[in-house]
């Protein structure tokens, strides 16, 4: 895809990380990755753990923060609807998905490739939602969570 990737994770979780490809790794209990002397193009906040507001060093003044959460206090959906002001060039954005044939059928492709592919931390019965939920309430969770129908007992991938 062209891109070098700087991940930011528990120092525990490195090898992992870096096997999806993350190029450089940033242990967060270790240092503070928003210290970084390096400036991207994009931040992209997977977890919801971050904001735009402790990101904006880290951009290039045409970088973009992409989160999949409103972040802390919901701070991000404000700024991502406001556009660049006040901000010079660098936005918010939320990746919202699109009704699109042709974005289904990269992902296809990408999965039949093995270029892409989904990261399962556990997999947990109907009957133990609860149980789920209360385990990524934990924050702990590495990668998806799922629900099954009609599966016996929670199993870790």
């Amino acid at each position: 895809m062209g891109v070098a990737v700087t991940a930011v994770c528990a120092g525990e979780h490195a090898e992992l990380v870096r096997s999806l490809g993350a190029a450089q790794i940033v242990d967060y209990r270790a240092e503070d990755f928003t210290r970084l002397p390096d400036r991207f193009d994009a931040v992209v906040d997977a977890v919801g753990k971050s904001s735009f507001g402790r990101c904006r060093d880290l951009l290039r003044p045409d970088g973009v923060y992409v989160s999949s959460e409103l972040g802390p206090g919901g701070q991000n959906l404000p700024l991502s609807l406001l556009g660049t002001v006040r901000r010079g060039r660098r936005r918010v954005v939320f990746p919202f998905p699109e009704d699109d044939q042709a974005v289904v059928e990269e992902i296809r492709t990408h999965l039949a490739d093995g270029t892409f592919g989904p990261l399962v931390d556990r997999s947990y019965p109907l009957e133990e939602i609860v149980a789920a939920y209360r385990y990524v309430e934990t924050g702990q969770k590495i990668g998806n969570v799922l629900i099954t129908v009609g599966a016996t007992g929670p199993e870790s991938g």
